[in-house]
Order: structure tokens, then C-alpha cells, then sequence
């Protein structure tokens, strides 16, 4: 989703350009995520520069959903019924009273509110559920809809799209790129964008210190389908962390509904494992006990492109030329239409919004500059 959010909002601009996947475009983590953007819920202790950076970008997300949607003809399934996070016991309930007294200091809309309230909301879910942080501002959006979208955009606006042909090597001349190695052999481009997700520190070519240090982390999930008429649920719900990872019922469209996660270091395996599957199911039938009679239509794992501090990578990098859009971890489909605006605004002119500068890869190196 990034790399092809990005070359269309170059496209658009007048810029030539050629996005290279290795294998389909889009299908690697975006195509295995579940599509929240929940910056609200999610504000940890922290993280207070990145949640300015994650807030601005869902407030693009509406406008950027109905562009999709008006010039590509794809419903992406936008949905803005909120987000729960629930707390089936007393440590929960004091978990997320300190986590909801921390985000209230941000100004975030997240409200704490009673089982009634919770009940009132969502009538599946358990009766043992205590109490509830509940944002009316954190949305989601069918992932893989929205990908196809900006694929189809990204060609119609005069990309080219080359896919199961990745990039090689960047090829550096003088501390300057000067274009790249595919499957096509060599060809010259002025600017390079590398974002290539948990990839991106593979790609060969890169002096050390320009390389994103970068690292896959799988995360595994289950899609399962609706039987009855009554929507099962209407809003993202979100369960206490397990050891495994975190918990989240998302509802999508046509009765599917996803079941996550896990946080897995495995390096670059993508195996689905019966231990991931018996932890998210588990976690998710504590939250909701009717997902235990839903037929399975799905399970994957994908991998997150995770940095050292677990936040984005984007900006220009050591080499003229050369800039970095990765590292989004968890947060890629949130910061698409962000990290393409101020992508494409640096190679246009040369700018980095001050928003980003603490999320450049200069951060990364000794002394942080």
C-alpha cells in the first residue's frame, strides 16, 4: 500500500514513474492486515510524537477513502461506526483506566464507559465484559479493497506497474542514486523511493548506513463468515493482550469478519502454526463467545515491517536520492495517504513537513543526525 500510494501521488504530480514488486503489488503486509485505523485506542506512553503523526493522517483518511472510491469505482469499505477496547476482568478494567487517563492528556477522543454502555453497543459480546475505552474517531477500511484501488489509480494516472520483477540493487554513483537493477536489467531514475515494507534492508546496492534497519514481524490471522442475518458486530473491538499479541474482532463487509493477532520475531517465516490459530481463537471467543460457531474462510500471516522503535521510517536518507518509506510496522494502512503526501512533496520540492523529522532515518544513526 505504501509504495503504491506513493507512486500515484507522484503520478498524479507529472512525474514518470515505475513501481517494482517482487511478487503481486500490494499483497504483502497491507494485504494481511486488518485494516484499523485506530491511533486513539492505540496511544501508548511514549509514543506522543507518533500519535500527532498517526492522528493526522486518519483525518486525511475520509477524503482519501472517497477519492478512491469516486475515481477507481472499488468500495473500500470506509467505516466510521468506532472502535472498543474491552476489559473482561479487574486488571483490564485498571489497565485501561491508566491507559485512558494518559490519552485524555493527549486530547484524544477515547471515552471509558460502563458494561451497560458496552452491552448497549454490542450485544454479542460476553457478559463477563467490565468496562470499555470507546472511541467514536478511530475508523477502519477494508485493506485489500483499498489496495486494489490505488493500483488501478496508480496505472490510469500513467504509472507503470511492474510486478513480480523486484528491484535487485540500487545502483549508487558518488554517493547519489542513479537508478536501479530489476528483473529488466538496469535503468536510470533521479529519485529512488525504497519501500519495500520488511524487505526493505534486503535490497542490495545501499551503503550500510543508508540501509533502513528494518526487520519482518509476523502476525497471524483468521477470517471467519457470518451465518445469520444480524450483524454480529458493528464496531472494531479490541480484547486485553495476550502473550501472544494483541486481540481484535474487525468486522468487514459481506458478513466476513477477522480475528487477530500474533507478534511473532520468526524472521522472514509466513507459516500459519496451530499454537497462532488456538491463541487468537481463544482471545477472540473470550470476547465475543459466538465466534466459536462461524465457519473458518481464511488464515494467513503476513509480515510487519518493524523498526527499532517501532515507528515509521520516512525521509530522505545518507544517499542524494534516495528516500526511505518504511518501517510503518502495525501502522501502514493508517499512514498511506500521509506517508504518499509527504513523499511526493519532498521529491517535488525538496521539503520534509516538520512532522516527519522525527521519523527520518537520521534518527538511527550515532547522534541522531
Amino acid at each position: 500500500m505504501t509504495g503504491l500510494s506513493v507512486g500515484w501521488s507522484l503520478a498524479e504530480r507529472g512525474f514518470d514513474v515505475v513501481v517494482y514488486d517482487r511478487a503481486a503489488s500490494g499483497r504483502g503486509a497491507s494485504w494481511a492486515s486488518a485494516g484499523m485505523l485506530a491511533p486513539n485506542l492505540e496511544a501508548e506512553p511514549g509514543e506522543e510524537k507518533l500519535v500527532k503523526l498517526l492522528t493526522m493522517s486518519l483525518k486525511m483518511w475520509k477524503g482519501f477513502a472517497e477519492t478512491l472510491e469516486r475515481r477507481s469505482g472499488i468500495k473500500v469499505g470506509y467505516r466510521e461506526e468506532g472502535t472498543l477496547a474491552v476489559a473482561l476482568n479487574r486488571d483490564d478494567v485498571e489497565r485501561l483506566r491508566f491507559q485512558h487517563r494518559f490519552q485524555k492528556e493527549l486530547g484524544l477522543d477515547v471515552e471509558l464507559i460502563d458494561a451497560e454502555a458496552v452491552l448497549e453497543l454490542e450485544p454479542f459480546i460476553s457478559r463477563k465484559v467490565q468496562a470499555a475505552l470507546y472511541s467514536r474517531s478511530d475508523h477502519q477500511v477494508d485493506s485489500r479493497r483499498a489496495v486494489e484501488a490505488v493500483k488501478k489509480l496508480f496505472v490510469e494516472s500513467g504509472g507503470v506497474l511492474k510486478e513480480g520483477c523486484g528491484v535487485e540493487r540500487i545502483v549508487v554513483e558518488n554517493s547519489r542514486v542513479v537508478g536501479v537493477v530489476s528483473c529488466e536489467g538496469f535503468k536510470r531514475f533521479e529519485h529512488v523511493v525504497l519501500a519495500a515494507g520488511s524487505w526493505s534492508r534486503q535490497v542490495e546496492g545501499l551503503p550500510e548506513e543508508a540501509r533502513p534497519p528494518v526487520r519482518p514481524v509476523k502476525g497471524q490471522m483468521i477470517a471467519v463468515r457470518e451465518t445469520g442475518s444480524q450483524p454480529l458486530l458493528k464496531h472494531v473491538v479490541w480484547g486485553p493482550t495476550r502473550p501472544w499479541g494483541p486481540s481484535y474482532i474487525v468486522p468487514k463487509p459481506e458478513g466476513r469478519i477477522l480475528l487477530g493477532t500474533t507478534v511473532e520475531e520468526m524472521g522472514f517465516d509466513t507459516s500459519v502454526t496451530a499454537g497462532g490459530l488456538m491463541g487468537i481463537l481463544r482471545s477472540c471467543w473470550e470476547i465475543v463467545p459466538a465466534i466459536a460457531e462461524l465457519p473458518v474462510e481464511e488464515v494467513w500471516a503476513g509480515l510487519r515491517p518493524g523498526s527499532p522503535d517501532d515507528a515509521p521510517i520516512i525521509g530522505p536518507s545518507t544517499v542524494e536520492g534516495l528516500v526511505i518509506a518504511t518501517g510503518h510496522y502495525r501502522n501502514g494502512i493508517l499512514l498511506a495517504p500521509l506517508t504518499a503526501k509527504a513523499v511526493a512533496d519532498y521529491v517535488e520540492t525538496g521539503k520534509l513537513d516538520e512532522l516527519l523529522k522525527p521519523f527520518t532515518p537520521h534518527r538511527f544513526r550515532a547522534g541522531g543526525g
